[in-house]
């Protein structure tokens, strides 16, 4: 049977909204309400559907999205999200067909990257997407972590405080504080105005069971507002009448060590809470050192979190800054889009160029690699080991890891 690939219509959206709740194995529970309130905040033009004989069959969706790279700068990435193909029609090229139709628009439209989070790993690298982030999210057995229950959950030397708020405290104070936060940590994606409501439960479809969290937030002693913690807490007691609560932290925002130090000691100071549940976090995270002791903190989930697919990679490459001095030939190999070719990289302290050359590579890798290597978290030499890039130099996987690794992990704290 023929299927046809269009830009979604508003007729269309309700049919695409149930193939994308089914490739996610989700209830079909959205009202009319529920329906028009998403298409309302979605942009029709860059929503993807295949459907045969006028149903729905596979999902694609894109939208803008300002990323944070090395140094602090942003980079204009095409967001992609609701990817799905029907159980019935896979195996199609159905996802070829709307990733290579998104990819072409979004380097039309001049994005220097793409950007997802990959429901399963295995699917993306085939479209010149790789791993850029990891997360890592750990449980603390809040009486094993050797917390002083006498002393104050704050430190004193600062002065600071934190103080509990409300959704429309955090939609005032929240995208400012984020702000800050992107300023300074790679890989953080922007959230637009929609993100902030839907997150304090402005608009939520009422099937999804929104309860409302509880919000803190981290004052100095001046009154700048430093941090931000979004938490739920269960209720659970032991026979004998002893809590059992675990706290489960769905956002913590931070933009100094002060403010996420006293953040994850108030939340592991809070009476009858036993255990914390930390959500997602950077690999390298201060938090289970900032423990007396740090194995109560238990990694239980060490995944990969934002891949990356360079589309511009001149212009990617000088956006963000290097802490070397280093010239670096890469022939970059991109079998399914726009970003073959062979680049000259200069780098020092004070600048980047990157630009076309004849000259002869050091380095040979897959686009995959390179949006692997973009962020600072990957090495370039274990990459080598694994085959994932080729030295034509001696010394030049050495040169490379250098000149894109990073002192801190970079972290996307969203899942999109």
């Amino acid at each position: 049977m023929s299927t046809e690939l269009r830009t979604v219509t508003a007729s269309d959206y309700p049919d695409w909204l149930r193939a994308v709740h089914t490739g996610f194995l989700r209830p079909l529970a959205d009202t009319e309400q529920d329906v028009a309130e998403r298409l309302a905040h979605t942009d029709l033009s860059r929503v993807q559907g295949v459907f045969d004989n006028g149903r729905c069959v596979a999902t694609f969706r894109s939208f803008p999205q300002e990323l944070t790279v090395v140094g602090g700068a942003t980079v204009r990435a095409d967001a992609i999200s609701a990817v799905t193909v029907t159980a019935t029609h896979r195996r199609r090229g159905l996802l070829r067909r709307m990733m290579t139709a998104d990819l072409a628009a979004a380097k039309e439209r001049g994005d220097m990257a793409a950007s997802l989070i990959a429901a399963e790993y295995p699917i993306y690298g085939r479209y010149g997407f790789g791993p850029a982030t990891w997360t890592t999210e750990w449980e603390i057995d809040v009486p094993r972590a050797g917390l002083d229950p006498h002393r104050p959950a704050l430190s004193e030397a600062d002065g600071g405080s934190v103080a509990l708020v409300d959704g429309a405290d955090v939609r005032k104070l929240g995208p400012e504080l984020h702000a800050r936060l992107a300023a300074r940590q790679p890989g953080v994606v922007s959230r637009d105005e929609r993100w902030w409501e839907l997150h304090t439960g402005v608009g939520v479809p009422a099937h999804e069971g929104w309860t409302e969290p509880f919000y803190g937030v981290y004052r100095t002693a001046d009154g700048a507002v430093d941090g931000l913690i979004v938490y739920r807490a269960g209720t659970e007691w032991s026979d004998s009448k002893q809590p059992l609560n675990k706290a489960t932290v769905s956002g913590l925002i931070a933009v100094t060590p002060a403010a996420e130090r006293a953040l994850w000691s108030y939340v592991c100071s809070i009476d009858w809470i036993t255990r914390v549940r930390t959500g997602h976090r950077a690999p390298d995270d201060l938090l289970p050192l900032l423990l007396p002791d740090p194995r109560a903190a238990r990694t239980v989930t060490q995944a990969d979190w934002l891949w990356l697919r360079l589309l511009d990679v001149p212009r990617a490459l000088e956006a963000r800054t290097y802490a070397t001095e280093a010239t670096l030939v890469l022939d970059v190999h991109d079998t399914t889009g726009p970003a073959a070719g062979r680049f000259r990289l200069d780098v020092s302290p004070s600048g980047a160029s990157c630009t076309p050359t004849t000259q002869s590579a050091d380095l040979a890798l897959d686009v995959r690699e390179l949006a692997t290597l973009y962020l600072g978290d990957e090495s370039a030499l274990r990459l080598a080991a694994l085959g994932g890039l080729e030295e034509n130099r001696a010394g030049a996987a050495a040169s490379a890891d250098a000149v894109f690794r990073t002192a801190r992990r970079p972290w996307c704290p969203d899942v999109f």
